[in-house]
């Protein structure tokens, strides 16, 4: 029940409470009943767009949020997290290109040992993660930095170069690409906000007394792709997300120095005392280096 509760304060709608949970929508509605009678408060009232918390339900979620905690916190002490025998839900946030590298491998191997861990992996809002990991809304999150993130704790999966991608038949970079046609090209660029990655383009370019016009913003690396391929605009892509869409993009060197790209798995402080989140971490590095 309180999982049920933490579940509504955090999402704020009963189905989106029961997806983050792996319940049904009358599970989770069997439990908030329950709660409304111990507790007597409606505690969530409902809205055209979901569930509004009550005043008594605001002061209770610190609480019951510190609870669950120390449930979990004492559930371990002493134990040595089993994957085999765990239905833990580990939440993952990340772009879409490393989840389809590393989220086959991981749920390969928890299938062949019998696990029962729930994995929800969604697209990173990287300027909210270090928020969401302290909240605990997700346990780890894999972020593109080109030095090491703050305000969380971090290793570094892997690093790698940028390159310039535009689509396989781009008569402009028959013969590379130069500064002049890499300005002079419209630019697809991840995110809807401004990135390190794009302030770094622009300063370089700046330097040189040129810029560059960004055309679209677009959330994954397979957008993207897709918007390149059938399009004159370009992209700077790390190099190993190029080799994936390397059947419609061609990867050209940058015509000027960039710092490399790397990739950090980032979690928060207090998950060093959760063997689960430490095992999850393990394991992402694990592979993400042997794939890498």
């Amino acid at each position: 029940m309180l999982r049920s509760f933490d579940a509504l304060m955090r999402e704020r709608s009963v189905s989106r409470a029961a997806s983050r949970l792996f319940l049904s929508q009358p599970a989770v509605s069997a439990s908030l009943k329950r709660l409304r009678d111990i507790f007597d408060d409606p505690l969530f009232t409902r809205t055209a767009h979901g569930v509004v918390p009550t005043p008594r339900a605001l002061a209770l979620a610190p609480r019951v949020e510190a609870v669950l905690q120390d449930m979990q916190q004492l559930l371990n002490m002493d134990r040595t997290f089993d994957a085999a025998n765990s239905d833990r839900i580990l939440r993952i946030a990340g772009s879409d290109h490393i989840c389809r590298v590393l989220l086959p491998l991981l749920c390969q191997e928890l299938a062949a040992s019998g696990s029962r861990i729930q994995l929800a992996w969604e697209l990173a809002d990287y300027s909210q993660l270090p928020e969401r990991l302290r909240k605990g809304d997700i346990a780890l999150g894999l972020l593109p930095r080109m030095t090491p993130p703050v305000a969380v704790e971090s290793e570094l999966l892997y690093e790698d170069a940028y390159v310039a991608v535009a689509r396989r038949d781009h008569t402009s970079f028959a013969g590379g690409m130069s500064l002049e046609a890499f300005c002079a090209m419209p630019h697809v660029v991840l995110g809807q906000s401004r990135s390190i990655l794009d302030d770094s383009i622009d300063q370089a370019l700046a330097r040189r007394g040129l810029s560059r016009h960004v055309q679209a913003a677009v959330t994954t690396f397979s957008q993207m792709t897709d918007l390149l391929a059938s399009t004159d605009a370009i992209a700077v892509f790390p190099q190993r997300v190029a080799s994936r869409y390397a059947s419609v993009l061609d990867a050209l060197p940058l015509p000027f120095e960039l710092p490399s790209y790397r990739l950090y798995v980032c979690w928060d402080t207090r998950s060093n005392a959760d063997q689960a989140v430490l095992w999850l971490r393990d394991a992402l590095v694990r592979l993400g280096r042997a794939h890498a």
